[in-house]
């Protein structure tokens, strides 16, 4: 709750400090769920940001990205290198003012993507 300054209100025990806003709690008081919960982060990054992901190449521009299929609906890319300077779609976006990376891929990529995916080179998880 906070007051009318915007500052957040004490309640109750006038020794605790301000409850401050955070996304998620930081476990500071409980050493060993924090020490847990840090692992955990560790494994969830290795396996949402890196695991499954292959390497392919734009049939147009030649551009590499690493792609995931998670679902039919669900694919992550990551950008091995900055994507105007490999993609003329991009270029182009960035030339007129966009930020790299907005929009998030271009029709040549997708169509590359749906090729790799038809031909069995990416698996489409479940």
């Amino acid at each position: 709750m906070s007051s009318r300054s915007g500052e957040p209100q004490r309640s109750g025990d006038p020794s605790r400090p301000a409850p401050t806003w955070a996304k998620a709690p930081d476990f500071a008081d409980q050493p060993v769920r924090r020490a847990a919960v840090r692992a955990q982060t560790v494994v969830d990054k290795q396996h949402y940001l890196d695991s499954g992901m292959t390497p392919l190449r734009c049939q147009t521009c030649s551009a590499q990205v690493l792609v995931r299929k998670a679902s039919a609906h669900q694919t992550s890319v990551q950008w091995t290198e900055r994507p105007d300077a490999h993609c003329p779609i991009f270029a182009q976006l960035v030339a007129h003012g966009a930020r790299p990376g907005r929009p998030e891929s271009c029709p040549s990529l997708e169509k590359s993507i749906k090729w790799a995916v038809d031909e069995g080179v990416l698996e489409v998880g479940e």
